[in-house]
């Protein structure tokens, strides 16, 4: 008999009724059929494998050609993808799952090669990322490229990338969609103060910086409804050369806001790359949680380097009211089965965590044939 009887109970959050509260985190696996950047069978089957999750968050999915950031990365920009992503929706829901798709937009963090006619990535502002991407299986790891900063009359047209994903989604059969405002993407570059340095209405003020992110917001929920569209933070995150100056004040009114427009659920990382859990951190998130529930936003879903039993103890002591896992979800297709059963759990093999074929993707073992 499992202990974890918070974390396998069903949760409401939007539109959506889940089974249990274990989520599948965003996980980028860069096995997308080439060329385009399609979603094919052998992702078709690794997400269906996964079908028993509370709510799948799919990889971050380009919304178009300007935002691909890594070489392999899936997108939801062609008829084609658009096709193969219903594939995949289709396996997850004749499995009685739950699917959404992370709308993604990498901004700075991209390189030439991978741009359009080998233009250069885009920024609020043209402040190079000491971070790095692949292009191809031949480069390696190689240094992003220096962006340019977007005028003004361009941030329509990133609003309109967004919506037109979000309206793609719904085409290829999604429950929902994922935004994705965290990890040195995009979103997150504008709401922070280290990468946004406008002087524009788009800079400056937390409310100016959270601007774009919440134009982009309000033209998803258009398409989907808020009950079917969650946010995801990183507030304390460094990943790509990301940095706020004060993270509870800024993370604190973009939650508010989030809240606002009645979100189905607000997702954060809390530890991500060697971040630990201290004081300093749990005070942040308690900000972004109470502050997007009290402003009549939906749930908040933690995530980062939890076990099932730290995942039970946030969820009882009203910390989180759901948990998304990473790297337990790489190796085991049937996690919430595993925690009914306390485990044994799978070790995922991190050397084939990007790019390649079925191994170590979809030939981790369910738990009858172990």
């Amino acid at each position: 008999m499992s202990s974890h009887t918070n974390l396998l109970s069903t949760v409401s959050f939007g539109e959506i009724e889940s089974q249990n509260r274990v989520f599948m985190a965003p996980l980028t696996r860069s096995r997308s059929q080439q060329p385009g950047d399609v979603p094919w069978d052998l992702n078709a089957e690794y997400y269906r494998q996964r079908a028993s999750s509370g709510l799948i968050i799919t990889e971050a999915t380009q919304i178009s050609p300007q935002g691909k950031g890594y070489a392999f990365t899936p997108g939801i920009y062609t008829d084609e993808q658009i096709q193969g992503w219903k594939n995949v929706t289709d396996a997850v829901h004749e499995e009685g799952g739950k699917i959404f798709l992370q709308l993604w937009h990498v901004g700075r963090i991209s390189h030439t090669d991978l741009q359009p006619d080998g233009a250069t990535p885009v920024a609020p502002s043209a402040i190079r990322a000491e971070s790095q991407t692949y292009t191809s299986k031949e480069s390696g790891m190689v240094p992003v490229s220096e962006p340019r900063a977007l005028d003004a009359s361009e941030l329509p047209g990133i609003v309109e990338q967004f919506r037109v994903g979000a309206l793609n989604a719904k085409k290829a059969g999604f429950d929902g969609v994922e935004i994705h405002g965290a990890n040195g993407y995009l979103l997150d570059q504008f709401t922070r103060d280290g990468s946004n340095q406008r002087t524009d209405s788009y800079g400056g003020s937390v409310a100016n910086r959270i601007r774009l992110p919440l134009e982009v917001t309000r033209a998803v929920v258009e398409v989907f409804g808020a009950g079917r569209v969650g946010y995801r933070v990183s507030p304390l995150g460094l990943f790509n050369d990301i940095n706020d100056s004060n993270p509870a004040e800024t993370f604190g009114e973009l939650a508010t806001e989030l809240g606002k427009l009645k979100l189905a659920y607000i997702h954060a990382v809390e530890a991500f790359a060697g971040m630990v859990r201290d004081d300093e951190n749990e005070r942040v998130h308690t900000v972004v949680r109470e502050s997007f529930k009290n402003a009549g936003g939906g749930i908040y879903v933690g995530n980062g380097g939890l076990t099932p039993e730290d995942a039970e103890e946030r969820i009882s002591e009203g910390k989180t009211d759901a948990v998304a896992f990473g790297t337990l979800y790489i190796g085991n297709p049937d996690l919430p089965e595993r925690i009914a059963t306390d485990g044994p759990y799978n070790d995922a093999d991190q050397s084939t965590f990007y790019g390649g074929d079925a191994t170590g993707y979809t030939d981790y073992p369910a738990m009858e044939t172990v």
